[in-house]
């Protein structure tokens, strides 16, 4: 019993440390949505043959799992994702949970290549957006966002396609409120009841503060 105790200390520790060593660490197990939050509408989210299909009203899923006690500082994270036509979605970062609303705490990096919202997938949204359409609607694709500082990048499929500074930001000089860089979670959207979009992978490296 005391050998099973140690092994379960020592994974423990190791699974901890290697959280803050810059692993890849997958956040989505692939099964269910153990370590993920739901706001608002639970059924907007579900696990369908490995991947999670988000359909349905809006709502949110918050990571609130135990890598990096879901409160990340600097950080990347690369998401594989598929959006189906007239599908809107975001991944929220430096965010916290809140039970229902669009989140009012850290920034959504947009999720979108043919919805009506002219912001399209890789905006810091409303804050440095972008108007450029970089992959196709059925087609899987990696969005991979860098937070350092006071800079946020984002590449899509490898290719960087924006770089907001949040220090260099002029409109923002009298006061940045609560949608800027901070530390938090991350959280995955379900925008409206027409958009459907797929989440296959959610994976994190931290990076030194």
């Amino acid at each position: 019993m005391k050998n099973l105790v140690a092994l379960c200390c020592f994974l423990a520790l190791t699974f901890s440390v290697s959280a803050q060593s810059g692993d890849w660490i997958e956040l989505f197990n692939g099964k269910n949505l153990e370590g993920w939050k739901i706001s608002e509408k639970s059924q907007s989210f579900q696990v369908e043959e490995g991947v999670i299909k988000v359909a349905g009203p809006r709502g949110h899923a918050f990571y609130a799992g135990d890598v990096a006690n879901h409160d990340f500082n600097n950080f990347e994270l690369i998401v594989e994702v598929k959006t189906m036509p007239g599908a809107n979605s975001g991944i929220f970062i430096h965010t916290q949970y809140q039970e229902d609303g669009w989140p009012n705490v850290g920034y959504e990096i947009q999720v979108n290549q043919s919805h009506s919202d002219w912001r399209k997938t890789g905006s810091v949204y409303s804050f440095q957006d972008v108007k450029e359409v970089y992959v196709q609607d059925g087609e899987w694709y990696t969005e991979h966002i860098i937070v350092q500082g006071d800079v946020v990048t984002v590449k899509i499929n490898g290719e960087t396609i924006n770089v907001y500074d949040q220090s260099k930001d002029e409109n923002r000089k009298d006061g940045l409120g609560t949608k800027k860089l901070d530390r938090g979670t991350i959280a995955l959207q379900a925008h409206d009841p027409k958009s459907v979009i797929y989440y296959k992978s959610v994976k994190v490296k931290i990076l030194p503060d």
